[in-house]
């Protein structure tokens, strides 16, 4: 166990590296071409770098055609960068958030939604007695389940999922709570098939439409006011 935690933690510790596993947590495929760019070197020494991000099973590669695509092998690699964030901020006498307001608003953390956004809907959640908290994880009640299911969301396939249902993941930009697990994938899917949200084409920011200030002020109680300069249509 602690050679292979050592591994992962090498692997993760270069600074390139490191850039390279932050833009793939907004769930895109980037070639390595693409990726040296992001990471500040040449091809060939991009190619070193994944290379040694694959052996430590932190990206996949996936082949299409002739083009060769990395991602993030799994939610649970976006889980430790997210965990990482929030620990390499943890020093700081006073927390004072320095993230940009775009992805301070609402952002998607790997599959689920973030930002102040994501806590917002979270603590809704709770608040209308959908949640039941048990031990480091949420189940729905079934005033709960009603609900998600009104909504669309099929309960009984995420359950049967092999993921963590419910949890709090722990928001990096807001230091408090929002909605992780496969349930907050199913939201996160939800407002992007409805388009109450528009992800940017070269971030993880998330834009609310004004059909979605709508919608989620109509079924959550969220008075989304604030988000008005994210509103694009």
């Amino acid at each position: 166990m602690d050679a292979a935690v050592s591994a992962i933690a090498f692997a993760i510790a270069e600074p390139a590296r490191t850039r390279m596993l932050f833009s793939l947590l907004d769930r895109r495929a980037r070639t390595s071409t693409e990726l040296a760019v992001v990471a500040g070197v040449s091809p060939s020494t991009a190619s070193v770098h994944l290379a040694r991000l694959r052996s430590a099973r932190l990206v996949r590669l996936e082949t299409q055609g002739k083009h060769r695509y990395y991602r993030l092998a799994g939610a649970q690699v976006a889980a430790a960068l997210e965990r990482l964030s929030l620990l390499a901020g943890a020093a700081r006498p006073k927390y004072i958030p320095n993230t940009p307001h775009r992805l301070r608003a609402a952002r998607s953390c790997y599959d689920h939604l973030a930002g102040t956004l994501g806590v917002a809907l979270h603590d809704r959640l709770r608040a209308m007695g959908w949640l039941a908290r048990s031990h480091r994880a949420y189940d729905l009640t079934p005033q709960g389940v009603a609900a998600v299911e009104r909504l669309g969301i099929d309960v009984a396939t995420l359950k049967r999922l092999r993921r963590r249902f419910a949890f709090p993941c722990l928001d990096w930009s807001e230091r408090r709570a929002h909605l992780g697990g496969a349930l907050g994938a199913a939201f996160l899917n939800l407002a992007l098939e409805k388009k109450w949200v528009i992800q940017d084409l070269d971030s993880r920011a998330l834009s609310v439409t004004r059909s979605g200030t709508r919608e989620m002020q109509a079924r959550f109680g969220l008075h989304l006011t604030t988000f008005d300069k994210m509103i694009r249509k």
